[in-house]
């Protein structure tokens, strides 16, 4: 009885493999996901041929993604006139449009000379306490091109333009401080937000071209905060959501987050340790 089973055992195997194989032949499995084929994945990244790409997030909600505890916001009224074309399209407010690809760079912070400004803001304090996190990978963000509206090649000086701040699913991010004031105790504008990313000002102006601006990706919004944004938005941009310096405003979903900052409409080296880690 035991001999007959075994038998009957490699019998029953070697007719599935004769089935598989069939059906390998007969095209009815198809190649293996990801071997010479497009895959998107989990954050976004088109993937294809050895390329990447970060690509906008397209009706997708962040699972878990809950307003934070205690937290309420403002409004502030912006310096007129509001940005000349929907923020959504806008490729100074919306990084998305822009995208960024992987690059091969220190990280850690580095150290450039010249002239500092010494209210500029501090990256440490998107932690509280305040602190220096790792960088766990760094990128480049791409040009815009106004003549077509369109993406341009990737900015390669500075050599490095985002960079991914390591953290931890649930980690609180803060408005990290400076010496400037909007008015009313506030310390920057939101000019765009969505589910997964937050641009802001640090100036009244509903644009890029006075002032520091930051972009924050790969996080959480807090739902709250976005809907005031999207119902200000809508009404025409008169005002729009103002938040304090150290107000929490959102929370890490992953291992990281994005990071990119400007001075005056220009993407800066954000691991500048004399101009944002002081």
């Amino acid at each position: 009885m035991k001999t007959h089973s075994i038998s009957g055992c490699r019998a029953c195997f070697l007719v599935l493999v004769a089935l598989l194989l069939g059906c390998l032949s007969a095209g009815v499995l198809g190649p293996r996901e990801g071997l010479g084929a497009a895959v998107v994945g989990a954050q976004g990244e088109a993937v294809a041929a050895g390329t990447r790409a970060y690509l906008p997030l397209v009706g997708r909600s962040w699972v878990g993604c809950r307003p934070i505890p205690g937290a309420s916001y403002g409004t502030w009224p912006i310096i007129p006139p509001p940005t000349d074309r929907p923020a959504e399209e806008h490729g100074d407010l919306n990084l998305a449009l822009r995208g960024y690809r992987p690059t091969e760079a220190y990280l850690g912070l580095v150290d450039y000379g010249g002239q500092t400004d010494p209210d500029a803001p501090q990256l440490t304090g998107l932690s509280s306490p305040p602190m220096v996190p790792p960088f766990s990978a760094a990128s480049q963000v791409h040009h815009w091109v106004w003549g077509c509206n369109c993406r341009g090649p990737a900015i390669t000086d500075p050599q490095v333009t985002l960079i991914a701040v390591a953290s931890s699913p649930g980690h609180l991010i803060h408005v990290p401080p400076s010496g400037y004031d909007i008015g009313g105790g506030n310390q920057v504008l939101v000019l765009y937000a969505a589910p997964d990313r937050i641009t802001l000002k640090y100036t009244g102006e509903d644009n890029v071209v006075y002032g520091y601006t930051l972009h924050l990706e790969r996080l959480c919004v807090d739902p709250d905060l976005l809907a005031l944004y999207r119902q200000w938005n809508a009404a025409g941009r008169e005002r729009l959501p103002a938040l304090r310096a150290g107000q929490a405003f959102g929370y890490a979903v992953g291992p990281s987050y994005g990071v990119a900052i400007r001075d005056t409409g220009a993407f800066m080296d954000p691991r500048s340790r004399l101009d944002w880690w002081r």
